[in-house]
């Protein structure tokens, strides 16, 4: 297969920096490099590569969007780029880097003390501890809101009861931020994972992202000090405000997904020959090849002016909405179309479109379904809640 050199029919890329640029072909080597000869292997045993934790540390991506505390302090398009050539791999690569830096990271930056930010920030940058967020529970997916886990205050601290679900790095994480109702309101605590009463049980059998290890966090009675409550934390929307930033990522990272089929098929369409020609001679062919190349386009434009309204410090949360929905879908789009392209050939793993195809399924799901960013824009354009909260 010719070299991936990426799809920029709208010449974007000249809106790159030289930095954003330097960063972009980075990753881009990286992945090419050491993560696409092991993606496979740990896709079909469906195990993570931890291998890859140190690398991704050494090109200084942990926390990358974060100034100071050892991070990189990137702007939102090299970050943005970042995420998209993580993906264009695999979408566990992305969904790592996204929880233990727009979640994790980002949580202790956003909303814990400078003691906090001392204590955790450089070392996660590092890599040398990595970080989990638990949010979801097994009956509140998309109502966190109606979460079940509680945290009552005792002497010296906090003693937090209940259960997490579809917990991304859990399994590896240091310390996980864990959101609880204390009271009447919902707070972020850090728990240490090797605190008494903390359980993590990886959840197998997965059938998309299969290489992204996820996991149950079981938290029976776990007493935490007073200093690992996050104190700027005001109730659900600050962890709301937290999945804002890692949806930014998969805005981004989505189209490196789409891309890697487009470029495949496209690939495959030139040496696949049916009826005397290589099928991408073909008028049907060509029409949806056409159609890929230029919704992916207009994902990319998308993804491009909301990384200039972060920057400007004008970045909504229904753009957000926006961009996560309508990219997550268009690449799903893409790498179903792809598979059809490819033939029998597209249900092989030794061609990535299927492997796509499966993650973006759960992508499209997480960190808010297309319906509820449809009613989340809905609220926004109509002042009227179609949901409760």
């Amino acid at each position: 297969m010719e070299p991936y050199r990426g799809f920029d029919l709208l010449a974007l890329d000249g809106k790159l920096t030289d930095d954003e640029r330097q960063v972009r072909d980075t990753v881009r080597e990286f992945v090419e490099r050491e993560a696409m000869p092991v993606i496979l292997p740990h896709f079909r045993e469906g195990t993570f590569p931890t291998e890859l934790m140190g690398p991704l540390a050494g090109l200084g991506l942990f926390g990358a969007h974060i100034h100071g505390y050892g991070c990189a302090g990137l702007g939102a398009r090299a970050y943005g780029l970042a995420m998209q050539e993580l993906e264009r791999g695999d979408s566990a690569l992305r969904s790592f880097m996204s929880v233990q830096s727009s979640l994790a990271m980002t949580a202790i930056w956003l909303h814990g003390s400078e003691e906090q930010k001392q204590r955790w920030l450089p070392e996660m940058a590092a890599g040398h501890s990595l970080g989990a967020f638990a949010l979801t529970e097994a009956d509140h997916g998309s109502d966190p809101g109606g979460m079940e886990t509680r945290a009552v205050a005792v002497r010296g601290g906090f003693r937090i009861t209940g259960a997490k679900h579809w917990i991304t790095n859990a399994a590896f994480a240091k310390v996980i931020v864990v959101w609880a109702k204390l009271g009447e309101g919902v707070r972020g605590f850090l728990v240490e994972r090797d605190r008494p009463g903390v359980t993590v049980e990886e959840i197998k059998h997965k059938l998309s992202l299969r290489m992204s290890s996820v996991a149950g966090v079981g938290l029976d009675g776990v007493d935490v000090p007073e200093a690992n409550l996050l104190p700027a934390t005001k109730g659900l929307v600050s962890a709301l405000e937290c999945l804002n930033h890692a949806r930014f990522g998969i805005a981004w990272g989505v189209l490196g997904a789409a891309a890697a089929c487009l470029h495949e098929t496209l690939d495959y369409a030139k040496r696949r020959k049916q009826f005397s020609r290589p099928i991408a001679g073909y008028q049907l062919v060509q029409a949806k090849l056409a159609d890929m190349a230029a919704e992916l386009s207009l994902g990319q434009l998308l993804a491009h002016h909301l990384a200039d309204e972060k920057d400007a410090g004008r970045l909504h949360f229904s753009q957000i909405s926006i961009a996560k929905y309508r990219n997550a879908q268009t690449a799903l789009d893409i790498a179903r179309a792809c598979r059809d392209l490819l033939g029998a050939a597209g249900i092989l793993d030794e061609f990535a479109t299927m492997r796509h195809a499966m993650n973006l399924e759960a992508v499209n799901t997480y960190e808010g379904t297309r319906h509820m960013h449809q009613l989340i824009l809905g609220r926004h354009l109509t002042g009227l809640s179609a949901f409760d909260g």
